[in-house]
């Protein structure tokens, strides 16, 4: 894919701007908390961090796939936005990415399906419209399975997203194209959705950081399921300051979205710059979903855990079994499909394969099923609440397994044991959905293979700050680069 200009005017920029102390790819890679800095410090230009971005997307997006539908006026914004001046957002200049599930006006959005191959939407969706609100510049949308169902990202409009650190591998999913073109340096921020893991995997595949939100902080508009609190909208960035900077432009209640968190001032990046008091209790779990688990990525986050004893915290083992919560995911994913899909119930066959048949064996759960998951849902919010007063955070490994073939749907075992369902193998990251708490994945360490590792931070109720605060603390501890 070709951006809709040459990037040879970023060259030219360099000669003769402030810019000039910059390397194109370097600029790219920088996080979006520094892009930001540099613009509104006159170090770089709206154009120059856009030009920079496209020129990642012309070197890398031929393998990674990760951008699928390129905004052929990005450069023409950037340039109308820095000629008009005047107050600089939150976000001014900076290029995101927008999943191929959020709706953006006059561009393509296909939802990863052949149903919606040329659609285009007349309006942008809420998180589009708080973040253009707040100066970013939409360079494109990223690759996601069809309607996000699955924990890779592939689909027939577009075939799959390969990993940046590997173009064999998988990135995951489903916010797959928003982490592979985050660690290639396409883009500065990344938007995404997370039901079971679709934010956190992929960050973890990846090596960036992904935050899934506690319900109705990131108000998710038009949506077909609005009382929804399984899947969530949220954000990814190269650091957690970078998410929490993404977090402070699209947090918020709207009229439009009935769900709510706590209406306060909330200072996300300021609390994160502070850092974590000293003194936190933190528990470190290798395995709380009962299917197995890497050894060497068990290992690995284990020492990483240890190594926050340098930043004064105290860090324990322990026991977190919730295996027995993993039916309960099953049935409100059944459910949540069914009513999300109320309208292609009837004609399976319009679909792709994996999503036809979840449909339908989502049809078959019976309401014995959902009224035991509810009831195991009351029962996790309660053990987390006795957990918290003896915790500040637990810590856990993001996912059970390295990235596999991107040739591959799924992976058949984990640490030796069969999975039951092509989802199984995320279960770390789904029974956590369950909970409704605020969690990221954060990269922490390289496995022997040198791919990136992510360990999950799970926080209390609607702490936000305090997880990404802690997730920037191990990234400043534990640094793994990028590709």
């Amino acid at each position: 894919m070709q951006p809709p200009r040459e990037a040879s005017a970023a060259a030219a920029a360099i000669q003769t701007h402030p810019a000039a102390s910059f390397a194109v790819n370097d600029i790219a890679q920088l996080s979006a908390v520094r892009l930001a800095d540099a613009i509104k410090q006159g170090e770089l230009s709206c154009v120059d961090v856009a030009e920079a971005c496209l020129h990642r997307v012309r070197q890398r997006n031929d393998t990674t796939n990760a951008i699928v539908t390129l905004n052929a006026r990005l450069l023409e914004e950037a340039e109308r936005m820095q000629r008009q001046g005047g107050p600089k957002g939150l976000l001014f200049g900076l290029p995101v990415g927008i999943k191929d599930t959020t709706p953006v006006a006059g561009l393509r959005t296909t939802f990863g399906s052949p149903q919606y191959r040329n659609f285009v939407p007349a309006r942008d969706g809420l998180v589009v419209r708080r973040l253009k609100a707040a100066g970013a510049l939409v360079l494109g949308k990223t690759n996601t399975p069809e309607f996000a169902a699955g924990g890779t990202t592939d689909n027939a409009v577009f075939g799959p997203t390969r990993n940046p650190w590997h173009s064999d591998l998988t990135c995951g999913g489903s916010t797959g194209g928003g982490a592979a073109a985050l660690a290639d340096g396409m883009v500065a921020l990344a938007d995404g959705t997370d039901l079971g893991g679709s934010l956190r995997l992929p960050a973890s595949f990846c090596g960036v950081v992904g935050l899934r939100p506690s319900p109705g902080l990131v108000p998710t508009a038009p949506a077909p399921l609005l009382w929804d609190t399984l899947s969530v909208a949220g954000g990814m960035g190269r650091t957690a300051e970078d998410v929490a900077l993404f977090l402070q432009a699209t947090h918020g209640p709207s009229p439009d979205f009935p769900l709510r968190q706590p209406h306060r001032h909330r200072d996300f990046l300021g609390t994160v710059r502070k850092g974590p008091p000293p003194g936190l209790h933190l528990a470190y779990c290798a395995e709380i979903a009962g299917i197995g688990m890497d050894p060497g990525i068990a290992e690995r986050c284990e020492q990483a855990s240890r190594e926050l004893t340098q930043i004064g915290a105290h860090v324990e083992s322990a026991r977190m079994d919730l295996a027995w919560a993993r039916p309960a995911f099953d049935a409100l994913r059944a459910y949540q499909l069914c009513a999300i899909h109320k309208e292609r119930l009837d004609h399976p066959e319009q679909l792709g394969p994996n999503l036809a048949t979840n449909l339908k064996s989502a049809l078959r759960t019976p309401m014995r099923a959902l009224a035991i998951a509810e009831r195991a849902r009351t029962r996790l919010w309660q053990r987390f609440k006795v957990f918290f007063r003896r915790f500040d955070y637990l810590l856990t490994p993001c996912a059970a397994v390295a990235p596999f073939p991107v040739t591959q749907s799924f992976p058949t075992q984990v640490g030796g044991r069969p999975m039951k369902t092509y989802y199984d193998w995320f279960a770390p990251t789904f029974v956590l959905s369950l909970t409704g708490l605020p969690v990221a994945s954060v990269p922490c360490a390289l496995d022997a293979e040198g791919l990136p590792i992510g360990l999950q931070v799970v926080g209390p109720p609607a702490d936000e700050e305090g997880v990404l605060t802690l997730a920037q603390a191990i990234q400043t501890l534990l640094p793994i680069g990028l590709p």
